[in-house]
């Protein structure tokens, strides 16, 4: 905090001179400034309610400083003809340094005992930097730095200002030296270096504040903590200093209210300003112009003196404001550490707590201004000669630097080694299932209990996509060509989004060049894919510069070659709004589904909200400790749930999320199998994408077709991993509850089933091996069994094609009259039905196996046409001879159908372990049913129904002798199509 500079009463040379006319009289309504400015800035960061705007103590501070130190050197200059900048050096290295080097030094040996190990080498950093006066551009670099989200805030940030005010000075006083120089002939008469300061004053002021305008505009950061942008409120404390005030005409009466003017402005700004005004543009003139007017109304001038009990001045000047003035330094450098320290070590703190701490840090002030500040600035020892408080300057910043260097070089020996994970060398990543790594052997058992995490904490800090500069920055509107793998073919696949869609940039590389491909990346940081308007944080505004490059990329791809495929991902918590949400999504993929591409969308990842690299380094013995809440971490996906339920024609959605926050328990894991998956609070390491590049190549195969067997692409490969006791995936599965849809005409389904279908894991939910279980229960003489739908109603042949759907499934093993009533059940019904669930038969119904009452047999059905009679024989259907199927009981077997559209063959056949027992010809249903029930679109189906028609029909129903629990397991369900022709 710039708040360093105090008024004198004697001159800091030694050449005695006549006193001049003008001479500048100790100010103490500028010590109370001073406390206004911080107790300010105190509120600001304690967060007391209704001062959010005590940021503006800081340019109360700059104006201040700019003010004091050119009228003191100034003043040299015009009595004795020079600078002494020695000794104005010196003098300010025995006023700043030493109490900023015992804060350095506290906070860097508070941070190895309070702040986890990553965490303590980035504050030694800060230490170096602070040291060193270049902390702001240290936070500029971070805070501008989109790719180091998450990190959290600096115990030493608070000397971004400090480090401004000391580049002012390391420019400001040489050159107000050579000036003098320059102006030597008449500089004792100050008849030439106020004219000349003035104008090359105006000139940097007018400049710097115009810097200050254009970065407000395009980088917050930079405009805010950046010197050249800041230059221009010195300038104007320099030029309330420089221009000849006590020569003005007029009464002095008139600055009266110039100061309380002054001062209302101030206290306005406290108030009315807040995180959403653009700072420092505009709106920094009205504290920066504010402060000069209360420094002019306590400037001495000619005519009639105002009442000194009515300025402002007299306010400020009173003992308490005046204490606390003196203490603002060194309160200043000691109050953000205690509010972040305690903050790591405790977590966050309300404003109460924070204005506690606020008040506590005037202790280590008190003790840092009597032991340190006032002994050293006034020591005749030091301030005897120049040198002397110049060797003071520099021990103060070697000391905390070495000590900084020593701790942080220390803590990263202890995390390992900081060279990039090799990851060629890392184990291969489960296609499938539940883990996050293949199991293959004792290598991958090893790997996923013991040995070190891959990547260690610092090297996930730099575990980025090797995109190079793809991942273009708020502030570009165009990406560059982007091509990589086999860039001179014709097929390529496009990786288009924000940061989110950038993490899959290496399996999406791996991916097209084992099909020699190219990949074409267009990401952009912090840009919705869907058309929302968004305020970047890095630029402080509304994000024009994305809605640019979302219309230039989409222009670009529809200009461009035609890609075959196309991959599309976002954060999807820009906004809360899902209606908003869907709606900027439809006016992104129009273009998009133009293309006539497929189109994969990958499911956004969780989001842990902390800083994961930070707390697994502190838990590297226990990172289950860095678990993050489940609930916070995933939002809902409305996209996901409409592309899964076939609401998107030409939109698939995947997700690797089931693996990398499974479905049971309230938390998301950091870490899994030695793979700490998180490089900051919100992304993927490249590490954690490249061991999920097998995973999400079989989920974008089977979703788009990129990858075809022996002609059949697949459109569905569900194999219910999960862990033990968990749902299936809700963003493919769907639950029917109840005894019939809401609005249905027929109750128990129009079969006559007796249970109730729920949801609850009693009666539908994972084995932890691979398997789905249904399972009927009973509960005071009542059943309950489950009934699950795919989200996705669209499984149609392509045309002149076939549609395939099978399942791996092992019948209830229950036999004779214990079995009495169960009827499980694959099967498809018309996606026209979910429109009100009316139009059955019509709508089409293929039944791919059916059992009954234990038996060991099974048969299929198709349904079509009207209720009674027509070409599909309603109600019964055209139903299979009744297949003898040895072993179904308990045993998995495949059922299979494939619905036939080529030209000449048009039929519907169902297999049993490979094997045709039945077939429909659409010569048997005739044209138009076959169309209707055929060729609009199936979603399945899989239950376990307890009584109804059939069973009955059969000779079994559900009573005493009927045994509950016996689950219907599903290992497998596959949808594929294959092309006319094939």
């Amino acid at each position: 905090m710039p708040i360093t500079a105090l008024a004198t009463r004697r001159p800091a040379h030694r050449v005695p001179a006549p006193r001049p006319a003008h001479r500048t009289r100790f100010r103490p309504d500028i010590e109370g400034l001073r406390a206004f400015a911080v107790l300010a800035v105190l509120a600001f960061h304690a967060s007391v309610p209704g001062l959010a705007g005590g940021f503006v103590g800081v340019d109360v501070f700059l104006v201040i400083s700019g003010y004091l130190i050119t009228g003191l050197l100034v003043r040299e200059a015009v009595t004795t003809g020079r600078i002494l900048l020695g000794e104005f050096f010196a003098r300010r290295a025995r006023r700043l340094l030493p109490s900023a080097a015992v804060v350095l030094v506290a906070v860097a040996a508070a941070g190895a005992w309070l702040t986890v190990p990553l965490r303590r080498t980035d504050l030694e950093n800060d230490v170096v930097a602070a040291a060193l006066s270049v902390a702001n551009w240290r936070f500029v670099q971070l805070r501008t730095d989109y790719l180091a989200a998450g990190q959290d805030e600096s115990p030493l940030l608070h000397f971004w200002s400090l480090a401004v005010e000391e580049q002012f000075y390391l420019c400001w006083g040489p050159l107000l030296a050579l000036l003098a120089v320059l102006t030597a002939p008449a500089v004792r008469r100050g008849r030439a270096l106020r004219p000349v300061a003035v104008a090359v004053t105006a000139a940097l002021t007018l400049v710097s504040f115009a810097l200050a305008l254009r970065w407000t505009g395009d980088s917050v950061s930079l405009a805010y903590l950046g010197t050249p942008s800041r230059v221009w409120q010195f300038g104007v404390g320099a030029l309330l200093a420089l221009l000849p005030w006590h020569l003005l005409p007029g009464p002095r009466v008139l600055r009266l209210p110039c100061g309380w003017a002054g001062a209302g402005a101030l206290v306005w700004c406290v108030l009315r300003y807040d995180a959403s005004t653009p700072y420092p543009g505009y709106a920094a003139l009205v504290p920066t112009l504010a402060t000069a007017a209360v420094l002019l109304a306590g400037a001495p001038g000619r005519g009639p003196e105002a009442p000194a009990r009515l300025a402002v001045g007299r306010l400020l000047g009173l003992r308490g404001p005046r204490a606390v003035g003196r203490l603002s330094y060194t309160l200043y450098l000691w109050h953000w550490p205690v509010l972040v320290l305690a903050e790591a070590r405790f977590g966050a703190l309300g404003w109460p707590a924070r204005v506690a701490l606020t008040a506590a840090s005037v202790l280590p002030a008190l003790a840092t201004r009597h032991w340190v500040e006032r002994p050293l600035r006034h020591s005749r020892t030091v301030s005897e000669l120049p040198r002397r408080g110049l060797a003071l300057g520099a021990a103060s910043v070697v000391i905390p630097v070495v000590l900084a260097l020593v701790v942080g070089t220390t803590t990263l020996k202890l995390l390992g080694p900081a060279t990039p994970v090799d990851v060629k060398g890392l184990p291969p990543g489960a296609v499938t299932g539940p883990a996050l790594l293949a199991r293959t052997g004792a290598q991958g058992g090893a790997r996923a209990g013991e040995g070190p995490l891959v990547p260690n904490p610092v090297q996930a800090r730099q575990s980025f996509p090797p995109d190079g500069a793809c991942e273009v920055a708020p502030a570009v509107t165009s990406s560059p060509p982007c091509l990589f793998g086999a860039v001179d073919s014709p097929d390529r696949v496009v990786l288009l989004g924000d940061s989110h869609a950038g993490q899959w940039f290496s399996p999406l590389l791996s991916l097209a060049a084992e099909r020699g491909w190219a990949l074409q990346e267009l990401v952009k940081q912090g840009c919705p894919l869907p058309e929302l308007s968004v305020v970047n944080p890095q630029l402080g505004r509304a994000y024009h510069e994305c809605d640019t490059w979302r219309a230039d990329s989409l222009a670009r791809l529809a200009e461009g070659p035609r890609p075959r495929l196309v991959v599309i991902s976002s954060l999807n918590r820009y906004t809360d709004d899902e209606r908003a949400l869907l709606r900027g999504w439809e006016r992104t993929l129009k273009p998009l589904r133009a293309l006539g591409v497929p189109i994969v969308y990958v499911e956004d990842t969780p989001v842990p909200g902390r800083d994961v690299p930070a707390c697994v380094s502190g838990h590297l013995a226990d990172p289950e400790a860095c678990a993050f809440d489940r609930k916070k971490s995933r939002w809902p996906d409305p996209l996901a749930r409409k592309a899964a339920a076939g609401g998107l024609p030409g939109v698939r959605s995947v997700s690797v999320n089931p693996v990398l926050c499974p479905a049971s328990g309230p938390t998301c894991p950091a870490v899994l199998d030695r793979v700490l998956l998180y490089r900051d609070d919100t992304h993927l390491t490249d590490v954690a994408a490249v061991v999920l590049a097998p995973r999400l190549e079989r989920l974008l195969t089977q979703a788009a077709g990129v990858g075809t067997r022996d002609g059949w692409t697949t459109l569905l490969d569900e194999e219910f991993d999960g862990p033990r006791g968990s749902r299936p995936a809700a963003s493919r599965w769907l639950y029917d509850k109840g005894t019939c849809y809401p609005g249905c005409p027929a109750a128990q389904w129009g079969t006559g089933e007796i249970e109730t279908m729920t949801d609850s894991t009693e009666n539908v939910r994972l084995d932890g091996e691979g398997a789905l279980e249904i399972v009927p229960t009973r509960r005071d003489g009542r059943w309950y069994s489950g009934r699950i739908e795919s989200r996705r109603s669209d499984f149609a042949p392509p045309p002149g094609g076939v549609l395939r759907i099978e399942a791996s499934i092992a019948l209830p093993d229950v036999p004779g009259a214990a079995a009495g009533g169960y009827w499980p059940a694959f099967w498809t019904m018309g996606a026209g039905l979910r429109d009100g669930y009316t139009g059955w038969p019509a709508t089409g119904e293929i039944d791919v196996m059916e059992s009954v009452n234990g038996r060991e047999s099974v048969f299929g059905t198709l349904h079509c046409g009207t209720l009674d009679g027509g070409p599909c024989e309603e109600p019964a259907g055209l139903t299979s001879p009744r297949q003898r199927c040895a072993g179904c009981l308990g045993a998995f077997h495949t059922y299979a159908v494939e619905v036939d559209t080529a030209p000449g063959a048009e039929e519907v056949r169902w297999l049993l372990d490979g094997r045709v027992y039945h077939r429909v010809t659409a010569s048997t249903t005739g044209r138009d049913a076959w169309e209707e029930a055929l060729a609009r679109g199936q979603f399945l189906i899989l239950d376990v129904a307890m009584g109804g028609a059939l069973p009955a029909a059969d000779g079994g129903t559900p009573g005493p002798a009927t045994e509950p629990g016996h689950p219907m397991r599903v290992d497998r369900v596959t949808v594929s199509t294959r092309e006319g022709g094939s």
